[in-house]
């Protein structure tokens, strides 16, 4: 005799099972014949065709009548659209930041697009014997400091433009030369920026303290957050492939990743 428990269990691996099917199809990124549905979810084909018809009738899948070819139905989009909106960088970054912090050692923080540019809205202090002053609310600039070179470089906001435009002539202005010249220095330093994914100052912002920051990017592949790294000049390096480079790239792939950015295939 089947106990109510045991029916309940069937159903619940009964879901997960069909569920084999939907990551099927939205991995593939097009319409797909049942029979190579059925292959990539391992699965009998003529199993896979009675879930895909339970699925057809709630509107998760569509069947193109002429071709016979499966897609995600307009219920299928209709979570993921409620589901996307329910992603707040901010919110979710905690656990990131808490275990990036906790691996490194070091001082991280999460960075938005602010109204005034680029600002800090969460920090997390490692405690070490040097402390890094600064603050929630503290809007950085795009030209000298590590998280705001990471917008200037992949944030596409005209914004950005504006505010470089303005910090390029004060820079030029305070040290009497062109400001093309520094323009022409700054795209190099950007440059260098996307290529390897991730940028860095060094002492250039406040003495003695160097800084990584890597962009997070949305399901829509915007630069919707940065997450910095400071520590002291000596004993935070900045070479391109240090640890915490390393550490710093694997967070904020981790954190774009949970808000739906190159996860699809996963």
């Amino acid at each position: 005799m089947v106990t109510k428990v045991a029916k309940e269990r069937q159903g619940i691996q009964s879901i997960e099972v069909g569920f084999k099917l939907l990551r099927a199809l939205g991995a593939a990124g097009r319409p797909m014949m049942l029979r190579d549905i059925a292959a990539s979810a391992h699965m009998p084909a003529a199993k896979a065709h009675r879930y895909m018809v339970s699925f057809m009738r709630v509107g998760l899948v569509e069947q193109d009548a002429a071709s016979g070819r499966y897609d995600l139905g307009g219920y299928a989009l209709e979570l993921g659209l409620s589901g996307l909106a329910r992603l707040d960088p901010v919110r979710l970054a905690g656990p990131v930041l808490e275990e990036l912090c906790e691996e490194i050692q070091e001082t991280v923080a999460l960075a938005v697009w602010g109204n005034c540019g680029a600002t800090i809205v969460r920090i997390l202090d490692a405690g070490g014997p040097i402390t890094v002053t600064l603050r929630a609310g503290t809007v950085l600039p795009l030209g000298n400091s590590a998280t705001g070179r990471a917008f200037a470089a992949f944030h596409r906001s005209p914004f950005v433009k504006k505010l470089l435009d303005d910090e390029l002539r004060q820079a030029a202005a305070t040290a009497k030369i062109a400001s093309t010249t520094l323009r022409r220095q700054l795209e190099k330093t950007l440059g260098e920026i996307r290529e390897k994914g991730i940028s860095r100052a060094t002492g250039s912002l406040t003495p003695g303290i160097n800084g990584f920051s890597a962009p997070v990017f949305d399901h829509t592949g915007s630069m919707v957050a940065a997450i910095t790294s400071l520590g002291p000049v000596g004993e935070f390096s900045v070479e391109w492939d240090s640890p915490v480079a390393k550490a710093m790239r694997r967070a904020a792939s981790a954190l774009s990743e949970r808000l739906g950015y190159g996860s699809i295939a996963k």
